[in-house]
C-alpha cells in the first residue's frame, strides 16, 4: 500500500492545511451527483414513445440518441479532462461537469425538433464526460484500499436511483404535461445537488509534488496496454456493460411492447423490479469484497465475472418472460447478481494504478467501456430491432446483444492472476515517467 492510499479523512482533520469534510458524507453527496447523472441518461429510455410519436422518428434513431449522440463525447472527452484531474481540483472539474450536463438536460426540454434534441444529448455527454474518472480518483484518496469495495458498491446504487427517477420519475412528472417538463425538471435537480457538493466537498492533498505533474498521454497508453490485467478488466468490463445498458435503456421499451402497458406503467415496473435487487446486490458485493481484499484482488474478479454471468443469463430468460409477474421473478437474480459485479473491476482499476496515474488511467478505461456499452450496445439494439421487423424484433435484437456479458465475464477470470504484477510495474512507470 502507498502513502498515497493512506488519505485521513476524519472530520476536522486537515491535509494541506485544509479541514476534510467526513469521507461518508463526501461519498453521500458524489452518490447524489451520480444518481442524477444517470437519471438524465435513463430519462430518455423512460420517454421513448412519446419521443417518436412527436418527431416520428424510428427505433434506430432512438438507439443513436441513446447511444453514439451521447456517448461519443462523454467518452472521447473523458481522457483530456481525466488528465487535468490527475493535477488539478477534481470536485471543480465535477462541479462544471454537472452543470454543463444538467443544463443540456433542461435545454433537451425546449427541443422543437428531433436533431435539437440530438445536440442536447450530445451537451450531457460533454458535461457528464467530467463525471466518471475524476470521482474515482477522488474516491480512492478519501477510502484505503480495505474500504473501497464498500465506497464503490454506494456508488454503484447510483445506477439504480438513476433508473427509479428515470424511469418512473420522468414520466410521472410528463403526465402533468409533456415529456418536455420531465427533462426540465431533472436538470434543475442536478443543479440543486452539485451546488451543496461544491460548498462541502474538498479536494484531498496529493502527495508532494503530484499535483505539478503532468503525464504524457501516449507513453502512459503503451505501458497500460502492456499490462494484461488492466486490458482485461477494461475490456470485460466494456462487454458487459454493453449487455447490461442495451438492456436498461431498452427495457421499458420492451416491457409496453411485451405486455401492452403504458410507458408511465412499463417504466415504473421496470425500474421498481430490478431496483431493489440491484441495490441488495451491489451492497452485498461490496461488503464481500472488502473482506476478500484480505485474500487478493484477484478473488474480487473472479466474483465479478461469476455475477456477470449469472445477471446475463437471468437477463435473458427476463427478455424472454411470458408475463410481467414471469419477468419481476427474473428480476430477483439479474439483480442480485447483476447490481455489485462492477464493483471489483472499479475497486481493481484503482488498486494497480497509481494515484498520480487514477484519473487518467481510469478514462482510458472507461473510453472503451463507453464505447462499447454505451456507443455501440443501445444503437445496435435499435438496428437490429428495425432490421429484424416484426412483433418479437426488439426482443430478438436483445437475445443477440445482451449475451455478449458471458464474454466480459470469461476475460476477467482470465485477468485475476495479474494485478499485483501489474500494480508493481505501474508505481515503476509511475515513479519514472519523466514530466513534459
Amino acid at each position: 500500500m502507498t502513502d498515497s492510499d493512506q488519505t485521513q479523512t476524519s472530520p476536522g482533520v486537515t491535509t494541506g492545511g485544509i479541514a476534510l469534510p467526513n469521507k461518508w458524507l463526501v461519498l453521500a453527496l458524489l452518490l447524489g451527483i451520480a444518481v442524477f447523472n444517470h437519471a438524465d441518461r435513463y430519462l430518455l429510455a423512460g420517454l421513448v414513445e412519446p419521443i417518436k410519436a412527436e418527431f416520428g422518428v424510428s427505433d434506430s434513431f432512438m438507439g443513436l440518441l441513446m447511444g453514439p449522440a451521447f456517448a461519443v463525447f462523454y467518452s472521447t472527452l473523458a481522457i483530456p479532462i481525466a488528465i487535468y484531474a490527475d493535477r488539478a481540483s477534481r470536485i471543480a472539474i465535477i462541479t462544471v461537469g454537472c452543470i454543463v450536463w444538467s443544463a443540456f438536460t433542461v435545454l433537451s426540454g425546449f427541443a422543437a425538433d428531433e436533431w435539437q434534441l440530438a445536440a442536447a444529448r450530445v451537451g450531457v455527454g460533454v458535461g457528464e464526460a467530467a463525471f466518471a474518472a475524476p470521482a474515482y480518483s477522488l474516491i480512492a484518496a478519501y477510502f484505503t484500499p480495505d474500504q473501497r469495495g464498500r465506497a464503490f458498491a454506494v456508488i454503484a446504487l447510483a445506477v439504480y436511483f438513476g433508473q427509479m427517477l428515470g424511469y418512473g420519475g420522468g414520466p410521472a412528472i410528463a403526465n402533468y404535461d409533456d415529456w418536455r417538463l420531465a427533462f426540465k425538471v431533472m436538470g434543475a435537480g442536478g443543479l440543486v445537488v452539485i451546488l451543496i457538493a461544491w460548498l462541502i466537498i474538498r479536494e484531498p492533498s496529493r502527495n508532494e509534488g503530484e499535483a505539478e505533474v503532468r503525464v504524457p498521454i501516449l507513453p502512459l497508453l503503451a505501458q497500460l496496454t502492456k499490462r494484461r490485467s488492466y486490458l482485461l478488466m477494461t475490456f470485460g468490463m466494456a462487454a458487459g456493460v454493453m449487455s447490461g445498458i442495451s438492456f436498461g435503456l431498452w427495457g421499458p421499451t420492451l416491457f409496453a411492447r411485451s405486455y401492452e402497458m403504458t410507458l408511465t406503467d412499463a417504466g415504473a415496473a421496470f425500474g421498481s423490479a430490478f431496483t431493489l435487487p440491484g441495490i441488495i446486490g451491489a451492497l452485498l458485493f461490496g461488503f464481500i469484497a472488502d473482506r476478500m481484499t484480505k485474500h487478493g484482488y484477484d478473488k474480487m474478479l473472479v466474483l465479478s465475472a461469476i455475477g456477470l454471468t449469472l445477471a446475463t443469463i437471468a437477463v435473458v430468460a427476463a427478455i424472454w418472460a411470458a408475463s410481467v409477474s414471469s419477468a419481476v421473478l427474473w428480476a430477483i437474480p439479474a439483480g442480485l447478481f447483476g447490481g455489485g459485479w462492477a464493483v471489483g473491476i472499479y475497486a481493481g482499476l484503482q488498486y494497480i494504478l497509481p494515484d498520480r496515474l487514477r484519473a487518467t488511467g481510469t478514462a482510458i478505461s472507461m473510453l472503451a467501456l463507453n464505447l462499447l456499452g454505451y456507443v455501440v450496445g443501445p444503437w445496435l439494439v435499435g438496428v437490429l430491432s428495425d432490421g429484424i421487423g416484426g412483433e418479437n424484433s426488439l426482443q430478438l435484437a436483445l437475445t443477440i446483444v445482451v449475451p455478449v456479458g458471458v464474454i466480459g465475464a470469461a476475460l476477467l477470470w482470465i485477468g485475476r492472476n495479474r494485478l499485483d504484477h501489474d500494480r508493481s510495474e505501474l508505481e515503476r512507470v509511475s515513479e519514472t515517467m519523466k514530466t513534459i
